[in-house]
């Protein structure tokens, strides 16, 4: 079986957690481009860890200019099988409060100005997005939060927008209206890629805001936002001290296939496929690449 790698993306203060062991950052090289930053290589009870900061320490990098095909590349170069995005985002319903946190299971992409592929001309594949995240890695997360106390929702629908301006409130309702969940930036095309490189995905998104639709609460307040992370970072840490703890050394076949996504993926027969492109390819689809016809 293959060595469980957990790899973490999300804001720089989740990565102060006192009990990391090893821990070094590295620049990893990635075809795609340049990732947001440095990768931090660790443990955390005995488990391989690989942290990346989404928007680059200092939050330099804005959703739309966030080369995500980099950063899941330079994941799966470092061996990573399993991946945690962890999300601020906004609440569309009453009942998922600021300080909450909701285990995301579905997405709606609303995104336009991002890069959603590693194939394209030359290479054409097609993986399935019907369930974009991991049960298996899920289940984990959840009884990491339940082991924690931490309030969390199982299941809910993540409405990624462009950004960087926050909603309308004329969008907010919209998006209610669709029976959306939370509503942030970042996790699409993340999720779309992840599935693509077979790496297993999950979201934990800790509500900050109530976006504008509420009528205590007229609009986003960065400053609010800020408050909120801060307040739940102990619990984010805890969390995924006690998910290093209890998760498999070994990592489990997930139970979708996330792992196995381009088994039966790639439609463009091996001798039309653009050798340029495979040589890009070679971490995120090697495994399949390199089986015999």
């Amino acid at each position: 079986m293959t060595r469980s790698v957990l790899g973490i993306v999300g804001g720089s203060g989740l990565y102060d957690i006192p009990a990391l062991a090893d821990v070094h950052w590295e620049d990893v090289r990635s075809p795609w481009g340049t990732p947001s930053d440095q990768i931090l290589f660790a443990e955390l009870n005995g488990l391989a860890i690989r942290f990346l900061p989404r928007h680059g320490r200092g939050h330099k990098v804005p959703p739309s200019a966030i080369n995500f095909r980099a950063n899941i590349d330079a994941l799966k170069r470092t061996g990573v099988t399993d991946l945690l995005s962890v999300s601020a985002c906004g609440s569309l319903k009453e009942e998922l409060p600021p300080g909450h946190f909701v285990l995301v299971d579905q997405f709606v992409d609303r995104t336009f100005a991002r890069e959603k592929s590693f194939f394209g001309p030359g290479c054409v594949a097609h993986v399935s997005m019907a369930d974009p995240v991991s049960p298996t890695l899920a289940d984990f997360v959840e009884a990491a939060a339940k082991a924690q106390k931490i309030a969390y929702t199982r299941g809910g629908t993540y409405l990624v927008m462009e950004g960087p301006q926050f909603s309308t409130r004329a969008e907010s309702n919209l998006y209610r209206s669709w029976g959306c969940d939370v509503i942030g930036m970042t996790n699409m095309p993340e999720a779309k890629l992840a599935r693509e490189a077979e790496i297993c995905y999950a979201t934990l998104a800790m509500v900050t805001d109530y976006d504008c639709w509420h009528d205590a609460h007229a609009h986003v307040d960065v400053a609010a936002v800020i408050k909120v992370l801060d307040q739940n970072i102990d619990k984010a840490h805890g969390l995924i001290e006690r998910l290093a703890r209890d998760f498999p050394r070994e990592h489990p076949p997930c139970a979708i296939g996330s792992d196995r996504a381009l088994d039966d993926a790639i439609i463009t027969p091996p001798v039309a496929r653009d050798p340029a492109l495979l040589v890009k390819l070679d971490a995120v689809a090697g495994r399949v690449l390199q089986r015999r016809p």
